[in-house]
């Protein structure tokens, strides 16, 4: 896929939902993310806490525990099991939670989860293009960045930056390069190289060398289980312009 390709893919729409699925979805995470099938097998906090090799818990709760009740949430895709759900609780009624996502069948799959949940909205559309109206106290990206190419991922993380409050905060959950001493680095290689082509990138970039204005925001991370995992939390600078 050329780079113009992707970059006529994150042009910005100004309809409530996206108008057709990006050909990196297709072509390489239709397995995961697109098949009927596999996402009504993979949409299960089991399978989501053996992908992430126990540390799902962990993982989500990094995020949980920065979320108070009255907040304005977004977060950036849809994500497999019950974390939607367990926003939407923690943000409650006096809050409001968005979740956007560009694939239907993930928009569905969300919809079904937080039915009947008045404080919560799904929306099809590109991260990188959404404008959700006021802005947020905590956005979130849970594990999309190293699913989508280099330039949507800088795409993705400057949006996010700019959909943040003066108060609010950031949270990227995501792979990082593992210790050389953690075996499973060996398996997330095969991974990586077969089914995960766009990973290699938070391997080796941080993700504040994806924001245009890295300097604007203050940059805190920290890594998990031998390194496989990164949780970096960012917050606007006072001196930061909006």
């Amino acid at each position: 896929m050329t780079n113009e390709a992707i970059a006529a893919q994150q042009q910005p729409t100004r309809k409530e939902a996206s108008t057709g699925l990006p050909d990196y979805m297709s072509e390489v995470y239709d397995w995961a993310y697109v098949n009927p099938k596999w996402v009504r097998f993979l949409d299960r906090n089991a399978v989501v806490s053996t992908l992430l090799f126990g540390n799902a818990g962990r993982l989500m709760r990094a995020y949980l525990n920065r979320i108070r009740p009255g907040m304005r949430v977004w977060q950036v895709a849809h994500v497999y099991g019950d974390l939607v759900r367990k926003v939407a609780e923690r943000v409650g009624a006096d809050g409001h939670f968005d979740v956007t996502d560009v694939t239907p069948i993930q928009v569905s799959q969300a919809k079904k989860k937080l039915a009947n949940v008045a404080q919560a909205q799904v929306i099809e559309h590109d991260a990188s293009s959404w404008g959700g109206g006021p802005e947020y106290d905590l956005v979130c990206s849970f594990f999309l960045l190293h699913e989508v190419p280099d330039p949507l991922k800088r795409a993705v993380v400057d949006r996010m930056l700019s959909r943040v409050g003066p108060n609010g905060s950031l949270l990227f959950v995501d792979y990082h390069r593992p210790a050389p001493w953690q075996p499973v680095g060996w398996l997330l290689r095969l991974v990586n190289r077969y089914l995960e082509p766009f990973a290699y990138t938070l391997w080796r970039t941080d993700i504040r060398d994806l924001a245009s204005t890295p300097n604007a925001f203050s940059w805190r991370k920290r890594t998990i289980f031998g390194g496989v995992y990164q949780i970096v939390e960012v917050t606007p600078l006072h001196s930061a312009s909006k």
